[in-house]
């Protein structure tokens, strides 16, 4: 606890220096505690530069996914992050969480992920130092066929989120990725359980990966031509917990009510779908061409088919002709 305790102190301080003396007489701990517990956070990745007869000082330049780092941001006091080196899958060990009954509000997120996973089974590419990964536990009442509402709440948390401290524009692609500059920044993976008894939803784990800046080298050839980085060419002070506590706050906000008027505007603002020639892919089924016609209150597509039948669709993917 004597890190944490010593990074919490620092952080209420930002850029500003606080003496050993005051750490250690505040905190009720030895100097030789205290510099222990710097040299410590030095090692976790923290700038601070620690000047003599001045003391230690947190520069804001730095950018360590940390729990109290997010907790320091956050609005809803519910919300609990837990952060982790790295792990297979945030949504993984969230759902595992889940099942010995983790209360709503439980947010596990990653510096690095092993076995990230994306929609219809695919993986999803997480390095380390440039990308955010969480997932967030929800406990709704729901219908199992008003779930994926949820999904909705969270590309329009993610796209508010990133467009509020980037300045940038992003953009919502049917049904649950966020893209900005014409390439994918975020994807979104939302699982649930099932209670058997009442046939209502037990649970919502919601997985939410976000490309912040272009991994060195470059993205792996096969996705190069389509994902992006939302904060390329920027410095945004303490991004990473800054952007984990918005988004966790934002989707927290609209899944208290996913059915509001106010999330269905906020995800057809942003939808650029609607209007375009698209391709329907469907696990299992050869791609359909079809022309996106609109986006419906329940968040289906409406599409026409080649031979003029409308159908709707309620889940699945779509691709952008060009």
């Amino acid at each position: 606890m004597t890190k944490e305790q010593v990074l919490k102190v620092l952080q209420e301080h930002p850029d500003a220096f606080v003496s050993g003396a005051a750490l250690a007489e505040q905190l009720q701990l030895s100097r030789t505690a205290v510099w222990k517990a710097i040299r410590q956070l030095k090692a976790d990745g923290y700038v601070i530069e620690a000047v003599t007869s001045q003391g230690y000082r947190l520069l804001s330049g730095s950018d360590v996914l940390s729990a109290e780092g997010i907790a320091r941001y956050l609005r809803h006091p519910e919300i609990r992050p837990q952060v982790f080196p790295s792990l297979t899958s945030t949504n993984t060990v969230l759902k595992s969480l889940a099942a010995e009954d983790a209360p709503a509000g439980t947010a596990v997120l990653a510096v690095t992920q092993t076995a990230g996973r994306g929609r219809l089974g695919r993986s999803f590419y997480s390095p380390s130092a440039s990308g955010l990964y969480l997932s967030l536990l929800l406990r709704p009442d729901l219908a199992p066929a008003d779930a994926s509402r949820l999904t909705s709440c969270a590309a329009v948390a993610v796209a508010e989120a990133v467009s509020g401290l980037s300045g940038r524009e992003t953009g919502i692609k049917w049904v649950n990725d966020v893209y900005m500059d014409g390439k994918k920044i975020c994807g979104i993976l939302t699982e649930a359980g099932i209670d058997l008894e009442s046939g209502r939803v037990s649970y919502v784990v919601v997985g939410i990966g976000i490309n912040l800046r272009a991994p060195e080298g470059g993205f792996p050839e096969e996705i190069r031509n389509i994902a992006g980085a939302a904060f390329d060419g920027l410095s945004v002070p303490d991004l990473r917990n800054r952007l984990a506590a918005l988004v966790l706050d934002r989707l927290a906000d609209y899944a208290a009510d996913p059915f509001s008027d106010a999330l269905f505007d906020a995800y057809a603002k942003r939808s650029f779908v609607p209007g375009r020639k698209i391709t329907v892919l469907a696990p299992g089924k050869e791609p359909v061409p079809a022309e996106a016609l609109r986006l419906n209150r329940d968040y289906s597509l409406q599409v026409r088919l080649e031979d003029g039948r409308e159908e709707k669709l309620a889940s699945g993917e779509v691709s952008i002709r060009v």
